[in-house]
């Protein structure tokens, strides 16, 4: 019988299903040096590297667009109230 591959690349894409080690976990989300997306510890595709500045420019806008989306959420739960429905006939 013919072992899989549990790492490599398909259509360009990185994958790797070995089970990941804390030390390996460590290397992959912060590796100086190195560009802004680097391949994924355990899974398929990229993730960010934390140790490039982009990446908490990233992380940031992120967490704003959610605070915001929070806010807006519940102020149109304060505003829930009576409500006149008008239709023509």
């Amino acid at each position: 019988m013919v072992d899989k591959p549990t790492s490599g690349e398909l259509f360009g894409v990185p994958y790797n299903f070995e089970r990941p080690s804390m030390k390996r976990l460590l290397e992959a989300y912060w590796q100086p040096g190195e560009e802004m997306l680097v391949e994924k510890p355990f899974g398929v595709g990229y993730t960010l590297n934390l140790a490039n500045w982009r990446s908490w420019i990233v992380v940031a806008v992120a967490g704003v667009l959610l605070w915001r989306e929070r806010q807006s959420e519940a102020e149109a739960a304060r505003d829930d109230g009576p409500v006149e429905v008008v239709v023509d006939d």
